[in-house]
């Protein structure tokens, strides 16, 4: 425990501020490795996302023929962060969950003050849904600017979280005082914004400390975590905003975020390997003088542009995606799944107080079907990863790559079964609002299933540009879930919300057929690609 508060962002600063100097180290030394020497080619384990190793020409390249390079001082060196304790990175995994339910929350909590927003300042309801919509737009944005930040060696993960987590958990109190319309929305979406490292680097704080099976556990409880935040949202807020104005719903956020924030900056250290033997390299020179001491990461990034930075994050994954269409289809797929979830904000305003009789805070509590559907799919996971997905890796039987997707194959009916229900069961005469109800518990669990499947196959398919596919994935699911968001009132006032619903329906079996057939000829497609693993 000591060593999270010493190297988490509080420490750290203190630390600096007194003696001048950052280090990461704790037990033995990192060692000093000679081109010579075999040992930094070994088969050393590497944490999840680290760097390959720099190959002789480099060095070359470099002008460090003769120099050293800091390594790990073994295989079991304590201060890598696949080492850790596990209680450790128990207590780091929680904290990083904590968090993104506080921040995913934000985008949801806004409903509740949506209709005040829309009568007290006079303007549309597609302009009251801009404090949601742009929200979402926000951490998509957010995300390709941290997502880059976060690889290079000297900034790593901790400043990001702790710089956008201030500056949203400050946000949120003009956000509470604001009393006119276009600064409302301007920090709406800077909340947002500032939402980015939750989306952009949580997978890799995870990769940096998990093995592949672990790692897919944490990744299912922070999914649980993402969805329960938009969910719980309504809840929260409804009976605040009905007793305390629409003002509250932001104070709330506040309340949330705050104790959250500095649960992090106390007890999350960082966790990228690359920027630990950065500060231990970059140490290691002043105290011996020896300029030639180098990280492996460190070397790598020597030559590294900031054009060729923003490069890779802004333009290359939406190259991918236009020559790759497995890749586009699964960006689109996700997409349209994320933006459907999101539609539900405008949905279940119109149906349950309507044809149902429910009062505005009764209505929030619909959403709380995210909860049970979630821990559903959540523990259907974890006995399938555990017996199944793990066992099979191990003895070498997995099969092709394309095998990651069968819980999506499975599960992509029960979106549109779900949406179906939904449509055609959401209405006074004949039915029940249990029915509706379960329809939307249905979509969840397809959801789940879907998002899963194509996050584990896209990193083993693409495991060179996986960093950015995500980021671009990210700011693609924001930008469908922002327009479903303005256009989901409009159109389901125009078609009903059964013919509205159901139009969605029938792009989710449209998109059931496309994730089938990257199941089934994704390794044909993966050997034309200039991408993909073949």
């Amino acid at each position: 425990m000591s060593y999270l508060i010493k190297h988490s962002a509080v420490g750290t600063l203190l630390r600096f501020a007194a003696s001048g100097k950052i280090s990461y180290r704790r037990g033995a030394a990192p060692k000093i490795v000679s081109p010579a020497s075999t040992s930094l080619n070994s088969a050393t384990p590497r944490p999840s996302g680290s760097r390959e190793d720099v190959s002789s020409h480099e060095k070359e390249e470099a002008g460090i023929a003769v120099s050293n390079l800091v390594d790990w001082s073994g295989p079991e060196d304590p201060s890598n962060p696949q080492n850790w304790p596990f209680h450790q990175k128990l207590i780091i995994t929680a904290v990083l969950c904590f968090w993104t339910f506080a921040l995913y929350v934000g985008s949801s909590i806004y409903t509740s003050s949506q209709q005040h927003v829309v009568e007290i300042f006079g303007v549309t309801h597609a302009e009251g849904a801009l404090g949601i919509a742009l929200y979402v737009l926000g951490y998509g944005a957010g995300s390709l600017l941290f997502s880059p930040l976060s690889e290079v060696p000297a900034v790593g993960r901790n400043p990001s979280y702790a710089l956008s987590g201030f500056f949203f958990v400050i946000l949120c109190i003009p956000t509470a005082l604001v009393n006119n319309y276009p600064g409302l929305m301007v920090l709406r979406f800077l909340l947002g914004f500032m939402c980015g490292p939750c989306l952009g680097i949580v997978g890799a704080s995870f990769g940096d400390m998990w093995s592949p099976a672990p790692f897919c556990y944490a990744i299912a409880l922070w999914s649980m975590a993402a969805t329960a935040g938009p969910a719980m949202g309504p809840t929260i807020s409804s009976y605040a905003v009905e007793a305390m104005g629409w003002h509250f719903s932001s104070w709330e956020l506040l309340m949330i975020a705050g104790p959250f924030y500095i649960l992090m900056i106390f007890f999350l250290p960082e966790t990228s390997a690359p920027t630990i033997l950065y500060y231990e390299a970059k140490r290691r020179r002043e105290e011996t003088g020896n300029s030639a001491l180098v990280s492996e990461a460190e070397l790598k990034q020597r030559d590294l542009h900031v054009g060729a930075l923003l490069w890779d994050a802004l333009v290359k994954p939406w190259v991918l995606n236009v020559k790759d269409p497995a890749l586009g289809f699964t960006t689109l797929y996700l997409g349209l799944a994320y933006g459907i979830f999101y539609s539900f904000f405008e949905s279940l305003p119109i149906v349950f107080p309507t044809d149902f009789g429910f009062s505005a805070t009764s209505t929030g509590l619909v959403f709380l079907t995210v909860l049970p559907a979630g821990t559903i799919a959540f523990v259907i996971q974890y006995f399938y990863l555990k017996y199944r997905v793990f066992p099979a890796l191990f003895s070498g039987q997995f099969g092709e790559l394309e095998n990651h997707l069968l819980p999506g194959v499975v599960a992509s009916p029960l979106m549109p079964i779900g949406l179906f229900i939904y449509a055609w069961t959401a209405r006074a005469e004949g039915s029940h609002w249990m029915a509706p109800t379960i329809g939307f518990g249905l979509i969840i669990i397809g959801v789940y299933f879907i998002f899963q499947s194509i996050l584990l196959y896209i990193p083993n398919i693409y495991p060179r540009y996986a960093a950015s596919i995500f980021a671009a994935n990210s700011l693609a699911r924001s930008l469908l879930a922002f327009a479903a968001i303005l256009i989901a009132r409009p159109m389901f006032e125009k078609l009903g919300v059964d013919g509205g619903v159901s139009f969605l329906a029938g792009l989710m079996v449209l998109c059931m057929f496309g994730i089938w057939a990257i199941y089934k000829w994704g390794k044909v497609l993966r050997q034309r690609s200039k991408f993909a693993v073949a």
